[in-house]
């Protein structure tokens, strides 16, 4: 069936479909494995069991801010008189923008600069910054938050929107817990692999929110399907 949504965008996801989009593109921008190589340049004078606390609240952390922005999405809109279709355009750029660099296999300066890694290297502890926020919960991750928001048509939507922060950030946690004891698992080989592939469906997420608001203020015809 052919829905519409609170910015009146026609929209014919099924729950399924749409909880998928929110797993796999929320797993793909917070990038957990990509992130583990500077967890662990930044926890180098930590012990295994302080590793593994720091990254329990940092994803703690992360998925309280991602659960924010998501459940907030609609009045943060309307107070600042934001459209879906100008939020999915900024919001697919800013994306493409990361998914560019996760296809040279390195992490993007949208998820943390070199001087927020070398910052969180004299920290004793970086679990809410700069772990939490931003290389977990950065820009490109409330972004894809509030467009999945915006492009919830129902509670039961919504309800999987919350459902899939919370999953990838229990997922991160297991990645990076996994990791705190030494990522002796964990080839460089197969890592660079991982997070073109994943930069690759970044790239096309990305590209379908702006077609998204592409048709949506009539500039492309047609559904696509």
């Amino acid at each position: 069936m052919h829905s519409v949504n609170y910015w009146g965008v026609g929209v014919a996801m099924t729950l399924l479909e749409y909880s998928l989009l929110a797993l796999s593109s929320l797993f793909v921008i917070v990038d957990p494995i990509a992130a583990v190589p500077a967890f662990l340049a930044m926890t180098a004078r930590s012990t295994p069991e302080e590793r593994v606390r720091m990254a329990r609240l940092a994803c703690a952390v992360a998925a309280g801010v991602l659960l924010t922005f998501a459940l907030a999405g609609r009045w943060i809109f309307r107070m600042l008189g934001i459209t879906l279709p100008a939020f999915q355009i900024a919001g697919g750029f800013l994306l493409f923008l990361v998914a560019l660099d996760m296809l040279h296999a390195r992490r993007s300066k949208v998820q943390e600069t070199a001087e927020e890694t070398a910052a969180g290297e004299a920290k004793d502890d970086i679990a809410i910054t700069p772990l939490a926020v931003p290389m977990l919960a950065g820009p490109g991750a409330i972004s894809t938050a509030l467009i999945l928001q915006g492009q919830a048509t129902d509670f039961s939507q919504g309800v999987a929107l919350c459902a899939s922060i919370v999953a990838v950030c229990a997922a991160s946690y297991v990645i990076l817990r996994l990791s705190a004891r030494g990522a002796a698992w964990l080839s460089p080989l197969a890592m660079t692999i991982t997070v073109r592939l994943m930069g690759l469906l970044l790239a096309a997420v990305a590209v379908q929110f702006m077609i998204n608001a592409a048709q949506t203020l009539g500039i492309l015809t047609g559904s696509g399907g």
